[in-house]
């Protein structure tokens, strides 16, 4: 058995997958894989990464917006413990006619209107679909229960170390990262000269650090991007690697800052040969001084 603070994975029953787009949701089924777990896998059309679907036991598309869908998929592999792993981009429920697009299931109608919320944000909806699925006997379990090493440890990763003022620019937008994460805002801040540039809302990561980028042509600014401090490791956990760096340099940020222990470097190896490519400083902190 494979244990961690918020689960657990038997290595010869199911475990079931909701993925959505980027690295990590591939990363954990090969993971799986490789400790003999079988991966019965879900994912979002559209999203998720179809190399999926080679690395999966079982293995379907998720076209609709449809709670049924996936806690069938899941009862069908023998499912009891679930995860979900990689982003999901929320924008997407705000466009036009989005309830003709998705089409929705009656359960997941009665879960956005009728189940009583504070708000839509991030916390409040996974939480919900928790509850959901664990009314399924369907117990939402952490990736990271699995596969830990994917945590950043403390420290300065790359060669090139922050300089004075960039340093200054981490204490800075740290503290604001942190407040941001206390109201489930976002987890990305970026900074120049002790400025706030972009601060990261439904957009994303990439899409923030690109803002920062067209309102600060000389570059030159700082991305820090932290957990919440209650955050939940079940999901959201702060994610970053080679697309993180291609953006950076297409923006012209110089200094990526994130939580050690708390933040997910995926292909850590590679993302940092690739910052040290293009003169990116990675620096993994637990606090920096001033924040």
């Amino acid at each position: 058995m494979l244990t961690g603070p918020a689960g657990a994975f038997e290595t010869r029953e199911p475990v079931g997958l909701l993925a959505c787009a980027g690295r990590f949701p591939v990363v954990f089924a090969e993971k799986a894989r490789e400790c003999g777990i079988p991966v019965v896998c879900v994912a979002a059309y559209g999203m998720a990464d179809p190399a999926l679907q080679s690395i999966c036991t079982e293995f379907s598309w998720l076209h609709r917006a449809s709670i049924g869908t996936i806690t069938r998929a899941f009862r069908r592999g023998g499912v009891r413990q679930w995860t979900m792993a990689g982003k999901f981009e929320k924008r997407i429920l705000f466009r036009p006619w989005r309830w003709f697009h998705y089409l929705p299931d009656w359960r997941m109608l009665r879960f956005w209107f009728f189940r009583q919320r504070k708000a839509n944000n991030d916390d409040s909806i996974l939480l919900g679909l928790i509850a959901e699925f664990r009314a399924e006997g369907l117990e939402c379990v952490s990736a990271l229960d699995l596969c830990p090493e994917l945590l950043v440890c403390e420290g300065v990763l790359t060669r090139r170390r922050p300089t004075r003022s960039e340093e200054q620019d981490i204490a800075f937008g740290w503290h604001l990262a942190r407040e941001m994460g206390r109201l489930d805002v976002g987890q990305s801040v970026m900074v120049r000269e002790r400025a706030v540039l972009a601060v990261e809302a439904i957009e994303g990561t990439d899409l923030a650090i690109l803002r920062a980028g067209e309102l600060c042509r000389r570059g030159g600014f700082v991305v820090v991007k932290i957990a919440k401090p209650e955050q939940d490791r079940r999901f959201d956990v702060p994610t970053v690697g080679m697309q993180t760096i291609e953006t950076m340099r297409k923006a012209g940020a110089t200094v990526l800052a994130i939580e050690a222990d708390r933040t997910i470097v995926i292909d850590q190896a590679a993302t940092v040969a690739l910052a040290e490519k293009y003169g990116i400083a990675i620096t993994s902190l637990v606090s920096p001084p001033g924040a």
